[in-house]
């Protein structure tokens, strides 16, 4: 048992100093506690203030590598659309030598970043051209490696796509390395289920692309698969992220995506509705009674031009959410808060969106919300410091120029909304991954990316 002795800590009661967090050899945290200072030799000191690692409910890894090479006026429309045929001629070019060094190289970025835990909503599952490698898991078991090397903790959500629109019709050029079928889904699960046992910073889930690629009858079988397995198993799907998404629903099935979801297999607790950017007041409050995740990715809705989700409506129904990186053009927990409240001032024409009377500080309120709701959707026992749950630390360092003369919930506020990243160290299931700042394989990490890029990008 290693026990640590903490300056300030975000408990789920509210703040708490000189706090004693006792984490088992497994990586649970086992007891929390105010500290007998007179007692408390024993104990490693952390000074600076220690919050719950976030969740990242939401990555495509390999985007990080397409990161800054999208920003010039396309030829054609200047939109999601445009954007997606890009990433699509990016993703066309990877092996999985490839994928694993684009991760692992995100993978550090998003410890340092804050994060402990990477959703990975997975599709490059087959070789360019369509055709299944050898190893029909390598692409997923590169992602697994790449999550190894970096130490973070892993949920991997293999994704169905089967069709390329709500029209049935046949995949494209660009889409033939995603197809998925639910039996192709479950024969990936064995073998990943054999990889992942007996690991606790690894979970399987399952992901359902969107209504637009999965038809209702796959749905529901790959759902009844999923859970025939693990009751509790991760669901994830993108959902009303596009105006052009809820318009093609309602012209082809004269349904919008969430009654076009619900009818094929109802929504619960174990899912995770990604974006939900178009969903309209009874569709969110829906959600929020059926208690699903909604998971916003701001940096990347913001620069798809996809919308702004609204926030205080889906809060005034006590609905839940996380946050994720999604196409890792930012990969900081801090820079996802900050838009999602940013961007809601920007639509409501108010200040501190997200605080409320409980919680008046805005950082402690999307901290504890997004922790949370993101450890839900990876079906992770994580999101708090408590007893039961994964020992994922982030420290903060008080003498970080953001951070001085701050403490407890004024220096979260100073995180999120102040210039400067005062990250110092981060523990990912009792195992410290980040110390004074730096991760222990981020220059190898980092020439492996570099030699990977310059060839893709040659």
């Amino acid at each position: 048992m290693q026990t640590y002795l903490v300056d300030q800590a975000l408990l789920p009661h509210g703040w708490a100093e000189n706090v004693l967090i006792e984490v088992e050899p497994e990586g649970n945290i086992a007891g929390v506690g105010a500290a007998d200072l007179a007692d408390a030799h024993h104990a490693e000191r952390i000074h600076g203030v220690v919050v719950p690692g976030m969740v990242d409910l939401h990555s495509h890894a390999f985007q990080r590598g397409l990161a800054g090479l999208t920003q010039r006026l396309p030829e054609g429309e200047a939109s999601f659309w445009g954007w997606r045929e890009q990433m699509y001629a990016f993703a066309g070019r990877l092996q999985p030598e490839d994928e694993a060094a684009i991760a692992a190289q995100l993978y550090v970025e998003l410890l340092k970043g804050g994060y402990t835990t990477v959703c990975e909503f997975h599709y490059l599952h087959h070789q360019p051209d369509g055709r299944p490698y050898a190893d029909a898991a390598a692409m997923s078991l590169a992602l697994h490696e790449a999550a190894m090397e970096a130490g973070i903790a892993l949920t991997l959500l293999p994704a169905l796509y089967m069709q390329a629109g709500v029209d049935g019709a046949p995949l494209g050029a660009g889409q033939r390395r995603f197809a998925l079928d639910p039996e192709g889904w479950a024969r990936l699960a064995t073998t990943l289920t054999t990889v992942f046992r007996d690991d606790p910073q690894r979970r399987l889930g399952l992901a359902l692309h969107s209504v637009r690629a999965v038809p209702a009858a796959a749905i529901a079988e790959a759902v009844a698969l999923a859970r025939a397995e693990d009751a509790g198993v991760p669901i994830h799907i993108h959902l009303a992220e596009q105006p052009r998404e809820v318009r093609d629903c309602l012209e082809r099935l004269n349904r919008r995506p969430l009654a076009v979801l619900r009818e094929a297999n109802e929504i619960d607790a174990g899912w995770c509705l990604v974006h939900g950017t178009h969903l309209d007041a009874a569709e969110l409050a829906q959600v929020a009674a059926r208690q699903a995740v909604i998971g916003l990715c701001p940096t990347t809705e913001a620069d798809l031009g996809d919308g702004v989700f609204p926030l205080s409506e889906h809060r005034a129904g006590q609905g839940q959410l996380g946050i994720g990186s999604d196409s890792n053009i930012a990969t900081e927990a801090a820079a996802e808060l900050r838009l999602l409240e940013h961007g809601q001032r920007l639509a409501g024409l108010r200040r501190t969106v997200a605080a409320c009377a409980e919680q008046p500080h805005c950082g402690t309120a999307l901290w504890a919300l997004a922790a949370i709701g993101g450890a839900r959707a990876a079906g992770r026992p994580a999101g708090r410091l408590a007893p039961g749950f994964r020992a994922d630390l982030v420290v903060l360092d008080p003498e970080h120029p953001s951070l001085a003369g701050r403490r407890g919930a004024w220096a979260l506020d100073s995180w999120l909304f102040a210039p400067g990243q005062p990250v110092r160290d981060v523990m990912v299931g009792g195992q410290w991954r980040v110390r004074d700042g730096r991760h222990p394989s981020e220059a190898s990490i980092a020439r492996a990316y570099r030699a990977t890029l310059a060839r893709l990008l040659a």
